[in-house]
């Protein structure tokens, strides 16, 4: 297989266009087949907007073909197909997996593949019944603990972007076979080869249930309203597991594939004396501009005639108090979604559609903190310190999402009107002053870069940009620690995913069960 790199076209060039410049750099008599290996746009000059392609093609002679034509960079590649290892070990009970988001999903799927049948266990609903609840909590305020935006068939993930794109080192081909996964259940073809892939909510609900039919048919098991509330431990071996406090199930091995929100089940993990460390974590608001304006800002005045996808944007910046703030899950054409799973609490996230034809994008603008941060100790202290936070948004809020113009936030004052944007958001909002629920140096820190982020994007720190609070949960805050062999402290136990701390966005949460799979087998 060779690669053929750095292929340039103009923003509306056709397929024809494309296959014209391969058989350029290649003859066309050599080429048994193509396919897009990577496409990205290139928008630093705003009257030559291009497409980049990296594509992959498979050829009759390699050695004439790398003879051709010298102007392309062309380079032979090996890409690497995953393959389910074979299971070595043997286990006298079904592996269990608490949790079916992405981590959860993924152990499950590469165990079920191989074999073993696996027995996995939401606190949640599935993702039908779950849309429901949140469509529920969004209308009227009423919220289902056990059934949100947290917590449920598919994870935190299932109400976001469904952003696919990873900064994780891949030699094995996991990657690839995530993306690969995501389309044979349902995904669109173009995740395979899109810089900064997404699914988005709508199309990811489906894609997920798919997945789950799947494990059932090999021989998994899949129960919803399950949660894991205790377990067993024998010789410092796990050999039972505890459902809703009533219901005991033996077994082997337990995968806690947990998210970043279950912090009930931190809390019962930490008095079985489960070794946890408290980790940093970040801590903010969302932002919200019109969809129009950041499109214009990304491709220039004349974006509409290119019929380019909705434009995104990565921002970061150090304060002169040496504290990180950043664009995080930024959501192009999406919305703010009441993302709380407590009651008397309140955090929001970033949500798009497949089509992200939204009025606004927005993003989370948000501060680095640290154990140095929280206000108490152990390893539960970063768990508390987004308690405190959340209890102080969802009182100012009255309940309701609160929202703020900049400039009023800049003036810590409480707005009393909308200027030129106005909110998209699922769940309501109530005017507030936001720094009323954020730690004074995370307010600072977001003042001082929402200046220099607007240094970077002309428009971004207008007086009328919305800020929506508080994004809390943009990583767990803390870390389940694990050996080489990716188990804990009591053996059979793996810590795996986000909420375990060992990934962070539904890629490498997916890889990182794919891991767990790997070492259980």
């Amino acid at each position: 297989m060779l690669r053929i790199n750095q292929i340039k076209l103009p923003a509306n060039h056709t397929k024809e266009q494309l296959e014209k410049k391969i058989y350029q750099a290649v003859p066309k008599e050599f080429v048994e087949s193509y396919h897009i290996w990577k496409q990205s746009i290139d928008a630093r000059k705003k009257d030559n907007i291009c497409y980049v392609y990296s594509v992959d093609i498979k050829v009759t002679s390699e050695s004439k073909t790398l003879k051709h034509d010298k102007r392309y960079q062309i380079q032979k590649v090996n890409t690497k197909s995953y393959k389910i290892p074979k299971a070595v070990k043997e286990y006298e009970h079904a592996p269990v997996i608490a949790g079916f988001g992405p981590a959860g999903i993924f152990c499950g799927l590469v165990l079920a593949r191989a074999g073993l049948n696996p027995v996995i266990l939401e606190r949640g609903a599935s993702v039908d019944e779950r849309q429901e609840d949140v469509k529920k909590f969004w209308e009227t305020g009423v919220l289902n603990t056990e059934s949100n935006v947290q917590f449920g068939e598919g994870g935190a993930g299932t109400f976001s972007d469904g952003k696919l794109n990873t900064l994780v080192k891949d030699k094995l081909g996991r990657n690839r076979f995530v993306l690969e996964t995501f389309v044979e259940y349902g995904a669109p073809e173009e995740i395979l080869y899109e810089a900064k892939p997404h699914i988005g909510t709508d199309l990811l609900c489906k894609v997920i249930s798919n997945i789950r039919e799947d494990i059932i048919s090999l021989g998994g098991k899949v129960r919803f309203h399950s949660k894991v509330t205790d377990f067993v431990v024998k010789d410092n071996h796990i050999t039972q597991v505890v459902i809703n406090d009533t219901e005991t199930i033996p077994c082997d091995v337990l995968v806690l594939a947990l998210g970043h929100s279950a912090r009930d089940t931190f809390e019962m993990l930490h008095k079985k004396q489960l070794e946890m460390t408290p980790k940093a974590f970040a801590m903010g608001v969302r932002v919200e501009h019109p969809r129009k304006f950041i499109n214009q800002s990304q491709y220039g005045n004349d974006y509409e005639k290119y019929h380019l996808p909705t434009a995104s944007y990565k921002l970061t910046y150090h304060t002169k108090e040496e504290r990180s703030v950043y664009s995080f899950c930024m959501c192009p054409g999406g919305f703010v979604v009441n993302a709380s799973s407590e009651e008397g609490r309140l955090t929001v996230n970033g949500m798009s559609n497949h089509d992200r034809m939204g009025q606004n994008s927005n993003s989370a603008i948000i501060v680095n903190v640290t154990p140095d941060d929280f206000y108490g100790q152990g390893p539960l202290a970063g768990v508390e310190f987004q308690r405190y936070w959340e209890e102080k948004a969802f009182a100012v809020g009255k309940g309701k999402i609160p929202v703020q113009r900049l400039e009023d936030f800049n003036e810590n004052k409480e707005s009393t009107k909308f200027g030129t944007i106005t909110p998209d958001t699922k769940g309501e909002t109530s005017f507030a002053n936001v720094r009323d629920c954020l730690p004074d140096f995370v307010s600072e820190g977001i003042e001082e870069g929402m200046k220099a982020f607007d240094l970077k994007i002309h428009g971004f720190a207008n007086p009328d940009t919305l800020l929506l609070g508080i994004e809390a949960r943009t990583s767990s805050p803390l870390r389940i620690e694990r050996d080489e062999s990716m188990q804990s402290q009591i053996r059979g136990i793996y810590p795996c995913g986000e909420g375990a701390g060992y990934a962070g966005g539904i890629t490498s949460a997916a890889m990182d069960g794919i891991k767990t799979a790997e070492n259980i087998l």
